[in-house]
């Protein structure tokens, strides 16, 4: 049987601003962007969220929400760091560490003798021990179980789902809490008479394909517990990626390249930072009001620097965009994440230009991690505001 450790480091963004600044401890706080620039909450303190401040919600809402909400720009590369100590700590319990994103990662526990509590609480007390960051965890028989366990226990919580358990574990929850019931779906559920997932798990699953097709199926299985997706510690299953949203529309074509640029840095700095390359870039384009495109491209060797990446996004860029089309948003990204794939023969000349490239953005990698994003830059990106998307996951931020 399958033993599967989830992990979710609580509101991760905020427990570290905490830690930089013990006076924020107790209070409403958000990191996000300006309300004035179209910002979104990145995650919130608890605190706040007693007034209904949620991740991804505009920051002009929150605030009404909240006036007194306190906002702060955000320290990637901090967090960055610190994410890398915990995955780190997570090696140390298992050979096999999927991490979805900056705060959350997957354990296979698999054969492992110990007891999936013990290890649990192991993991836990030494997060806390060695970084004072709270964590939320849930240990079960596969991956689906195992996170709506780690929410169910938050913050701070531990919760084990033993093996055979699962749909009577999952069985007064309600619908939203199932993977893949969305808004949309829980009000087809709703009006049906569903409310729970016991419900869910009790309505005939052929009824459910009839009426949802193949999701329908899925929905039912997961329902009752099952879920067989293992485990898998691939850079294949990553990918890093920024946009942001202009506070107007933008139509002029140098704008919005140099935001392309500004964005291609935070990618090509987080796969250096983690020493990854890209085999896949990827644009993202929203149209006013609410149309978005995306387009990707696989290349036919591995890109880590800076104006590679953005060379492939730019070229991505102009075969959508017409000259005076007005742009909402924008984002790069990179997938595809492998070893640097860089290493010569004997019988190669060094690619000195290369190699020149590299070192420099190492140096500015270095910069900025500890002085901060706008600590050097690009003299066509002089006095920009450096924004930041956090990598999407599967949930909230909790």
């Amino acid at each position: 049987m399958s033993v599967v450790l989830h992990l979710d480091l609580d509101a991760f963004f905020c427990s570290v601003e905490e830690l930089l600044d013990p006076t924020l401890k107790g209070t409403a706080f958000a990191v996000g962007g300006r309300a004035d620039s179209r910002g979104v909450i990145s995650t919130c303190s608890y605190e706040a969220r007693k007034f209904g401040v949620r991740s991804a919600i505009p920051t002009a809402q929150a605030l009404r929400l909240c006036p007194h909400l306190k906002l702060l720009p955000g320290r990637h590369g901090v967090y960055g760091d610190y994410s890398r100590k915990v995955m780190a700590i997570l090696g140390d319990y298992s050979p096999v560490v999927q991490q979805m994103s900056v705060d959350e990662a997957y354990l296979d526990l698999t054969g492992d003798p110990r007891p999936g509590r013990e290890i649990a609480a192991t993991i836990k007390a030494r997060i806390r021990a060695d970084l004072d960051l709270p964590c939320s965890l849930g240990v079960a028989s596969n991956k689906l179980v195992a996170k709506i366990a780690t929410n169910s226990g938050k913050p701070d919580g531990l919760v084990i789902v033993p093996a055979g358990d699962e749909a009577a574990f999952l069985k007064p929850m309600p619908l939203d809490m199932l993977w893949g019931v969305g808004p949309k779906t829980r009000a087809h559920l709703t009006a049906l008479g569903m409310k729970t997932i016991g419900d869910l798990a009790a309505w005939p699953t052929d009824d459910l394909v009839r009426r949802f097709g193949e999701h329908g199926r899925q929905m039912s299985a997961a329902s009752q517990g099952r879920d067989d997706r293992p485990v898998v510690s691939e850079h294949e299953a990553k990918s890093i990626s920024a946009e942001t949203t202009f506070a107007r529309d933008v139509s002029d074509a140098a704008v919005l390249h140099r935001t392309l640029l500004e964005l291609t840095e935070q990618v090509g700095q987080g796969l250096r930072r983690d020493g990854l390359a890209a085999r896949t870039v990827k644009i993202k384009v929203r149209w006013p009001p609410f149309e978005t495109i995306t387009r990707q491209v696989t290349l036919p060797g591995t890109v880590e620097l800076d104006n590679e990446i953005l060379a492939a996004g730019w070229a991505l860029f102009e075969q959508v965009w017409k000259p005076g089309k007005r742009v909402r948003l924008i984002g790069i990204g990179v997938s595809g994440l492998t070893d640097p794939a860089r290493q010569l023969s004997i019988f190669d000349a060094p690619d000195q230009g290369f190699t020149r490239r590299r070192k420099a953005a190492d140096v500015i990698d270095r910069l900025r991690d500890k002085y901060g994003d706008a600590a050097i830059q690009r003299a066509s990106l002089a006095g920009r505001r450096r924004r930041w998307v956090p990598p999407a996951k599967e949930g909230d931020s909790g």
